[in-house]
């Protein structure tokens, strides 16, 4: 049952590999993907993540939302962000169960489907809205008089409302490749014996949330791991080209001599949020890397089986599990390390400072906010 989203995890292990819940002299298949000293270390580390996680996304919202100065262009793009940060983690739960126990699903076809779909789409939102940022930057930088006429918070909010629906749409095909579904080696009937703990063994339920036959014999299953595909390496690849730009233009008019004092302000802001920006892209690139390299050493043992590709894709699978609720809590610390803005907002939010920053020129000005202070509207937090 190779899996295509992060939560649909490679194929059960096989009975004998690993520490398993049922006893591998009765021939039934582990009821875990892992052992029980692997699935504790990644349980503990989930729920530390998704503590972190949760906390500082809504910390975000209620940051944007509620300070008018923190509500910019930039930011409404880092709220969506934390918002499909809060989806992800609101299905790790299920995720996290389907580890510890895949067989028998006793939630239900729907929720098999919907919790995936979920998943799926708030991650194409992520890398979508990084990429939309990006571009907003660029054009910020590179071409600051156009972006002004371009780029305003009304805009900004109808794109993101498109990349949303964008991203439900290319995840909508998860509500037929993936469901509930029974071994076609199912027994007729329970067969005696008992667990390590004595219990009876029921090996007649062997319900599955997985990907579906009609997913992998259709071709489905193979078009939607290009399309996943895609929505990781393009925007990989235009982020890229992207900052390479800024980071060209930016050096361009560092050594310029007859730059003026306004112009050097803008431009020392600028390399303040391009830095932040090109942190959070490579904090994305590298936790959904492994996810991708063990997808595709375990595509390459299904065709060619070999128990080194195996076992390197059971240890990417392994890692991109915790790497992908790391990539959904990472993004509120590093604003609040990188970034002063953020940290101000935060102290007020909390009543530790004054609730009105201070009267002035840099400290009322925002990024990406064209309608007032372009020229200064760097400052992303």
């Amino acid at each position: 049952d190779p899996g295509f989203t992060h939560s649909c995890h490679p194929a059960p292990p096989r009975a004998g590999t690993r520490n398993a819940t049922w006893n591998a002299d009765l021939g039934l298949p582990p009821l875990n993907y892992y052992s029980i000293p692997l699935l504790t270390v990644i349980t503990t580390a989930c729920t530390v993540l998704s503590l972190v996680g949760v906390a500082g996304n809504v910390m975000t919202i209620l940051v944007v939302s509620k300070y008018r100065d923190m509500r910019t262009t930039t930011n409404l793009y880092l709220c969506s962000m934390a918002v499909s940060d809060l989806l992800i983690f609101l299905c790790m739960p299920l995720d996290l169960y389907r580890m510890w126990r895949y067989r028998p699903w006793r939630f239900g076809d729907a929720l098999c489907k919907l919790f995936q779909f979920v998943s799926e789409s708030s991650t194409y939102s992520t890398i979508l809205s990084i990429t939309a940022l990006s571009v907003e930057r660029y054009l910020a930088i590179c071409f600051p008089l156009r972006a002004k006429a371009l780029v305003t918070k009304r805009r900004v909010r109808a794109l993101i409302l498109l990349l949303w629906t964008v991203s439900l749409l290319s995840a909508g095909p998860v509500f037929v490749m993936v469901g509930v579904e029974r071994d076609s080696m199912e027994p007729q009937m329970l067969i005696a014996g008992t667990n390590e703990t004595g219990g009876p063994v029921e090996a007649a339920d062997t319900r599955e949330c997985k990907m579906t036959h009609y997913a992998v014999e259709s071709g489905l299953m193979g078009a939607m791991v290009w399309l996943s595909s895609v929505f990781f390496f393009m925007p990989v690849f235009c982020l890229t080209v992207l900052y390479s730009l800024i980071g060209r233009r930016l050096w361009q008019r560092h050594q310029e001599t007859t730059i003026n004092s306004r112009v050097a302000y803008r431009d020392k802001s600028n390399r303040q949020t391009i830095k932040m920006l090109v942190v959070v892209v490579l904090a994305f690139v590298l936790c959904w890397l492994p996810f991708h390299v063990g997808r595709y050493l375990h595509f390459r043992s299904l065709d060619a089986p070999s128990p080194l590709l195996s076992l390197l894709s059971e240890y990417c699978s392994f890692v991109s599990v915790v790497l992908f609720y790391l990539s959904a809590a990472i993004n509120p610390i590093l604003y609040n390390t990188m970034s002063w803005k953020y940290r101000g907002a935060a102290a007020r939010l909390f009543g530790l400072t004054d609730s009105q920053p201070p009267r002035g020129r840099t400290a009322s000005t925002m990024k990406g906010d064209v309608s007032s202070g372009w020229t200064e509207s760097t400052i992303s937090f």
